[in-house]
């Protein structure tokens, strides 16, 4: 099997990301589980850019290959904010009630026809010498709910609502938000993408055709 680390310390963003990456030709192994991993100063003005830097440091530093995604939400009435900022809205990395409450102050005054957001995932893979081979993105649109709703997901899943659902996807699931999600999305591009680039023989070794027998 392929090893592929994924360069992520957010334990939410492993359980996503397992589920849907095939199991049956990559060994996925998380930053929690190696030794001397690093953690990489997310600095870039845009989700490509960050996803970059995390899938190339960390594979430089590691000599393995590595998927770094970098994803957030990007509210219309905040003019895209939080954005590359949506862990850190708050001020503390990680803190998602800290986050989601200060969505919903900035939030306060707009109506719920003026609450369009998109959730965005940037897909990077790096080989072992830290250059990027493959990337990907992927998008999901919904609005903000005035009130949070639902136990499941992380992050501001309990304030983001898919349209045609009526239901945020803290309430919908994880089943359900990895059909429809920006993280789904994009691994959808990325997956044959990735497959094909591990199977070189697959290409290298062309079927003899019946005519050539």
């Amino acid at each position: 099997m392929f090893e592929l680390v994924l360069g992520t310390g957010n334990r939410h963003k492993v359980a996503e990301l397992r589920e849907m990456l095939p199991r049956e030709s990559l060994q996925l192994i998380s930053l929690a589980d190696i030794a001397g991993s690093i953690d990489v100063d997310e600095t870039g003005d845009t989700f490509g850019d960050n996803a970059r830097l995390k899938a190339s440091e960390q594979a430089k530093h590691l000599g393995r290959w590595v998927l770094a995604e970098d994803s957030g939400l990007s509210v219309d009435a905040l003019a895209g904010r939080p954005g590359v900022f949506s862990a850190r809205f708050a001020g503390k990395h990680g803190d998602d009630e800290a986050n989601n409450q200060l969505l919903l102050q900035e939030l306060s005054a707009i109506p719920s026809d003026r609450r369009g957001a998109s959730f965005t995932c940037h897909i990077a893979v790096a080989d072992s010498s830290g250059q990027i081979v493959l990337e990907a993105a992927g998008i999901c649109r919904g609005t903000i709910a005035m009130t949070a709703s639902g136990q499941g997901g992380f992050g501001y899943d309990p304030l983001f609502v898919i349209p045609e659902y009526h239901l945020t996807f803290a309430q919908l699931g994880a089943a359900v938000k990895n059909v429809l999600s920006h993280r789904s999305r994009a691994l959808r591009q990325l997956v044959p993408r990735l497959t094909q680039l591990i199977q070189p023989h697959a290409f290298t070794h062309r079927p003899t055709a019946p005519s050539e027998i």
